[in-house]
């Protein structure tokens, strides 16, 4: 950094002399130059103390009106929105490739077009005619959908300032846009991040619902600098695996709601079914009770799920190493419950293999599913199976206690609705007056007790 020169300042008339001096050269007085430290060449560059426009501060309790929703036309979508799409929102839906994204918003624009609302389309990674052949086999065809395929960013804006904001722009994918102003190839950081701020700021100037569709990694994190997920409103992402026809929206970011609610769809041949109720789903094939076996209510926001938890336990020769394997669950909470199970309960695990799974590839992440699983652990090492048409919720701690859970009572409302008998859970002093019989633990010992009689 350059060396500040110094500077001699007149305190009488305001001139600036390179060198001190007896008289001021300027107004003729005396003993009035005053050395000046003067400001670094960087701080006279960027001094933002001036030059800018005020601002206007208002006050935390003025009256705010809340955001005007424009419903998708797709429950579901609505559902994990928070209530539908919000004018002038950015959302970010991420996801595994073929997992049905570009399906889901082809349906949502289309949904939106047949009620009379503008829609645009622009597709970076397909060709105009490929759009349309899947929205022929969607029926889809016939829908008022603006319909493009680019990728710079400065066409797409050009095109869209020479008329009306469109209601709706999808932009089908952020990583396949690129900026003529910004050096790089198409999905690297520094053009993901400006083509990004571009296209925002254009739906929040113009109020205009922004979806951008967002590639992920092998790790299934969305592709691209991190600041994305922090521009945008709502972050999404669109999960399910490829074997299994279910899918579930869920919102990891929601500016304008909650990110505890999920939207579930099935994939059939015509595109993405709504489903009502995913318990059904979940549960379909359940006949006799097996031993290993158990109902979990879980909950997705304000949803109850009821999915089915199974293990498997295969005892080994001596000396031979365990293996411990889940899908679907975390595995160091699984090796925590068999250290409670062996330590407080007495069972021994350490010389069997120990297998879990959730049934329809669902993934949970409810600490209330303690119970669940150590009751099908417990079932599948007695060979026993459960109570027919029994659900089981509880979270178990490291004592072996079994803690309380929230919504215990819409996890018995939606066991009683689907037809089942018995729950079994934390002790409660107070029970709600539902069709279906309760029965409490204290201990996790109780469980075993209850099982293995």
């Amino acid at each position: 950094m350059a060396k500040p020169k110094k500077r001699y300042v007149c305190q009488a008339c305001g001139a600036v002399s390179p060198r001190w001096q007896g008289q001021c050269a300027d107004c003729a007085e005396w003993n009035t130059l005053v050395e000046d430290a003067p400001a670094t060449v960087f701080s006279q560059k960027h001094d933002l103390s001036g030059g800018g426009r005020r601002l206007e501060f208002v006050s935390l309790s003025d009256p705010v009106e809340p955001p005007k929703r424009a419903t998708t036309g797709l429950k579901e979508f609505d559902r994990a929105l928070g209530g539908g799409l919000v004018p002038g929102a950015a959302i970010l839906i991420g996801g595994d490739p073929g997992i049905g994204k570009s399906t889901l918003l082809l349906q949502t624009a289309g949904s939106i077009a047949r009620k009379g609302g503008d829609v645009v389309y622009v597709s970076g990674e397909e060709a105009s005619a490929q759009v349309r052949l899947r929205a022929e086999r969607l029926g889809l065809a016939n829908e008022p959908v603006r319909l493009a395929s680019s990728t710079n960013v400065r066409d797409i804006l050009t095109t869209l300032g020479a008329g009306e904001p469109p209601d709706l722009l999808v932009v089908d994918s952020i990583q396949t846009m690129y900026s003529d102003t910004i050096e790089g190839a198409p999905g690297t950081v520094s053009q993901v991040r400006g083509c990004a701020f571009e296209l925002i700021r254009y739906a929040k100037e113009r109020g205009t619902a922004l979806v951008l569709v967002g590639h992920v990694t092998k790790d299934g994190n969305i592709a691209g600098p991190r600041v994305l997920e922090h521009m945008v409103d709502v972050v999404m992402s669109f999960e399910g695996e490829r074997s299994h026809q279910y899918r579930i929206l869920r919102a990891l970011k929601n500016r304008y709601g909650a990110v505890d609610e999920i939207g579930v769809f099935a994939m059939a041949t015509e595109g993405l079914e709504e489903v009502e109720n995913p318990s059904m789903l979940f549960l379909s094939g359940r006949d006799a009770p097996l031993a290993g076996s158990a109902v979990f209510p879980a909950m997705e926001g304000t949803r109850p799920v009821l999915v089915e938890i199974q293990a498997l336990i295969v005892k080994l020769q001596s000396g031979a190493t365990p293996r411990r394997a889940v899908v679907g669950w975390d595995n160091g909470r699984l090796a925590m419950l068999l250290a409670v199970l062996e330590s407080r309960c007495g069972l021994n695990f350490s010389s069997a293999e120990v297998y879990l799974n959730v049934a329809g590839g669902y993934r949970l992440a409810d600490p209330a599913a303690d119970l669940a699983v150590a009751a099908a652990l417990v079932s599948a090492l007695a060979d026993r199976p459960l109570p027919d048409r029994s659900v089981w919720f509880g979270e178990v701690s490291l004592a072996g206690e079994i803690r309380p859970v929230a919504h215990s009572g819409l996890r018995l409302r939606e066991a009683a609705k689907l037809g089942f008998e018995s729950a079994y859970g934390p002790l409660r002093e107070e029970k709600a007056s539902l069709d279906i019989q309760f029965g409490g633990f204290r201990q996790l010992g109780q469980l075993v007790d209850r099982v293995m009689r």
